[in-house]
């Protein structure tokens, strides 16, 4: 006989035996079942344990400001943040940052933006008056007002259309490169 087949064949054995010895045998006790007598264990007065949510960090950074997933998926891709001004038209916003994704070990123009920052009901009328002189749309929604750039000029849209995006909500105001890439930004102060 083979030495190869010897060795399969004892080894299926080896498996079967052990396959049987973990199964239950006919003459096993029954469980024993709890009688009427039996304490019903009481509910405990404690409240559950609820995680501690994290504090959020005290000035944007751009690891902070977007998703830990999304920010695992840029790093692994070999991607690096580089802060940036955030600036819309002529409004500087000093409360917030602007950060470019990309793989800065190549030359090209590819890569992710995301900014959010603090921005007063001035600078937030006046930044979106200097976007819509620009040409840029304005969409008002429950969560805030988006301006978008005109789908026309812009270098890459998502699925439903939207190219740079900002939504202006109460007191701050987010950037994405897309619309859909709002969602990605969870920096609140």
């Amino acid at each position: 006989m083979n030495p190869r087949i010897a060795s399969a064949a004892a080894g299926a054995v080896l498996l079967l035996l052990g396959l049987t010895a973990c199964a239950a045998s006919p003459e096993a006790a029954p469980t024993p079942r709890p009688t009427a007598s039996a304490a019903a264990p009481k509910p405990s007065a404690a409240p559950a344990a609820t995680p501690t949510p994290q504090a959020p960090a005290a000035e944007p950074s751009c690891e902070a400001m977007i998703s830990a997933g999304t920010v695992d998926a840029l790093t692994n891709a070999g991607w690096t943040a580089e802060p940036k001004e955030f600036v819309i038209g002529d409004v500087t916003l000093t409360e917030g940052l602007l950060c470019f994704w990309a793989d800065y070990a190549v030359a090209s123009d590819h890569g992710q933006l995301y900014g959010w920052s603090q921005i007063s009901p001035t600078d937030a009328a006046d930044a979106q008056a200097s976007l819509i002189a620009g040409g840029w749309m304005r969409e008002d929604a429950p969560e805030g007002v988006y301006v978008t750039e005109d789908p026309q000029y812009s270098m890459g849209t998502d699925e439903d259309g939207y190219g740079m995006t900002y939504l202006f909500g109460d007191g701050w105001v987010k950037f994405a490169d897309t619309k859909q890439g709002l969602i990605l930004i969870e920096w609140t102060p």
